[in-house]
């Protein structure tokens, strides 16, 4: 006779919290680093890369189109980062989309970014959770020139009542570069 422990549920709902953030935390990794700072780049240079890990799981993209090169203040095109125009992946068995083009501007003086809303859904097996997070701060590294999220919460507007009402993403834990 096989044992069944009773503890199964809390690490699926545990999992689903970190399905949740990593979604919205791949959405914010695309929007908050910067490289380029140059105004003269060309239209080549416009692109973004992001990457976010929870939980051990990392989502990333390369090459997203964005609309000007940092400190301008840009949107970065969805099209460009979900699949088939983008290249956007997870590990985990998850899967990632962001249902919006974040807007980014820029405080050079401070060295941050700030984001106005990412709304991304994620996937695992039938579980949907869609999340949603306004006023993101984003941090530059001297050093390396990524922004780096502050902490944050994203709401959850839709999806399984599996999904926790609202997730909250670690400073540090998603980065952006643009290029």
């Amino acid at each position: 006779m096989r044992h069944i422990t009773h503890g199964i549920r809390t690490p699926r709902i545990s999992r689903l919290a970190g399905i949740a953030t990593l979604v919205v935390a791949a959405t914010f990794t695309g929007t908050g680093t910067a490289l380029a700072h140059s105004t003269s780049a060309s239209a080549v240079d416009q692109k973004a890369d992001g990457v976010m890990v929870v939980a051990g799981n990392s989502c990333s993209w390369t090459n997203a189109s964005t609309s000007a090169v940092p400190p301008n203040a840009l949107t970065v095109d969805r099209a460009t980062v979900n699949a088939p125009g983008g290249n956007l992946a997870c590990g985990g068995g998850i899967a990632a989309t962001l249902n919006n083009n974040p807007a980014f501007t820029f405080d050079e003086a401070a060295g941050t970014a700030r984001t106005d809303l990412i709304d991304i859904t994620g996937r695992q097996s039938f579980i949907s959770c869609r999340y949603k997070a306004t006023g993101i701060v984003w941090d530059r590294n001297a050093t390396t020139g990524k922004y780096v999220n502050r902490a944050f919460t994203a709401s959850k507007t839709s999806g399984s009542f599996l999904c926790p009402g609202s997730v909250t993403t670690p400073a540090g834990d998603a980065s952006m570069l643009f290029h």
